[in-house]
């Protein structure tokens, strides 16, 4: 088995958090380039709905403003050291983008962290972790969150 290429898809939640110790403990061990892949959720795409164009455009400005940010501050104490690492935002529906960016870059393996959602929360937001694992190029290493803390 070789994996050269590992992709990281965070939202910056707690169940991403919980990913970053098997990431860049995975990405140290292979020696592999570390990919660090954010999506701005393209709220036109799910909802289907008109919203004026400058409303929209000045509300993704500001989101990937902060998702910028995040993600430069994404894994820096982690991955002291590490040089290999490549950190992406793009925009649309998160599994889609994540899944064609692993296609499109010949990712080896996929580390993404899981919410746990359940009931209606689940039915409604979906779950991207499961979105990927079911459909992505190559595999993909679930992280959940834990049921017991230390």
């Amino acid at each position: 088995m070789e994996i050269k290429r590992i992709l990281f898809p965070t939202d910056f939640s707690e169940g991403s958090a919980n990913a970053i110790p098997y990431v860049v403990g995975m990405a140290r061990q292979y020696g592999a380039r570390l990919y660090i892949l954010h999506v701005v959720y393209d709220i036109a795409k799910i909802t289907g709905w008109y919203v004026p164009h400058v409303t929209v455009d000045e509300l993704y400005a500001d989101m990937e403003t902060s998702a910028r940010k995040e993600i430069e501050r994404c894994c820096v104490e982690e991955l002291r050291g590490f040089k290999d690492v490549d950190r992406v935002l793009l925009r649309g529906v998160p599994y889609e983008e994540i899944i064609k960016f692993a296609a499109d870059n010949s990712i080896d393996l996929i580390v993404i962290g899981t919410h746990g959602r359940k009931g209606l929360d689940r039915m409604l937001f979906g779950s991207t972790a499961e979105q990927v694992v079911r459909n992505a190029p190559c595999p993909v290493l679930t992280v959940r969150v834990p049921m017991y803390k230390k």
